[in-house]
């Protein structure tokens, strides 16, 4: 039952998500097992897929979608006694100040939500201080940054200098991404950077793991 609904998420089978889930919520799996070996390996299957170039934006969107109308009803069951759900760390992520571009943001967003990570989009045009604001606020794991124009690349290094004036850098980690950077340009400011919206989720699950 897991693999069909993983195989569901996967060819982004909406129709059957539903059923497939509340079927395997009746046959006694765990919301949590549902949710780990279920839901979230049928994205990791798609992030493969996205990497090798035999998925595209619109299939990721597709099955993200069809993923998250299964959660949708195992999530009340994984509620916890102080009401916080299942996650593996929060991630406040946005695109930097005087940069518009959002398709790639959302992208990573899904991802790391694909794979258990609550993640708060805080959207375009972000300036530096409610990059920090915000994750303080939420208490993240990690501050993630994306940027599409040689022009707002700058303002990542003030992100970063201003989080650690606020002694939050090092607790909360901050991640770099967008077309025209590098691992090089990362490393020169204090980031880490993630090549792709798939490699992100990689990225994350090193530096919890480190």
């Amino acid at each position: 039952m897991l693999d069909k609904i993983t195989d569901s998420v996967y060819k982004y089978e909406m129709a059957e998500i539903e059923g497939l889930v509340k079927t395997a919520l009746d046959s006694g799996i765990t919301a949590k097992d549902i949710l780990i070996d279920g839901l979230m390996k049928g994205m990791e299957a798609v992030g493969e897929s996205f990497k090798e170039g035999d998925y595209f934006v619109p299939e990721v969107l597709m099955s993200a979608k069809t993923m998250a109308a299964g959660l949708e009803i195992i999530k009340p069951m994984l509620l916890d006694t102080s009401g916080a759900g299942f996650s593996r760390g929060k991630a406040v992520i946005g695109t930097v100040q005087g940069d518009l571009h959002d398709i790639g943001k959302k992208l990573v967003g899904m991802f790391m939500e694909g794979a258990g990570y609550e993640v708060i989009d805080i959207g375009i045009d972000v300036p530096a201080d409610k990059f920090i604001e915000e994750a303080k606020t939420r208490d993240a794991d990690f501050l993630c940054m994306s940027a599409m124009l040689t022009t707002t690349m700058k303002q990542m290094k003030v992100v970063i200098d201003k989080m650690k004036e606020a002694g939050i850098y090092g607790r909360c980690k901050p991640v770099v991404g967008g077309a025209p950077l590098t691992h090089k340009f990362a490393e020169e400011i204090g980031a880490h950077y993630s090549f792709d919206a798939a490699s992100a989720v990689d990225l994350l699950n090193g530096l919890l793991a480190n």
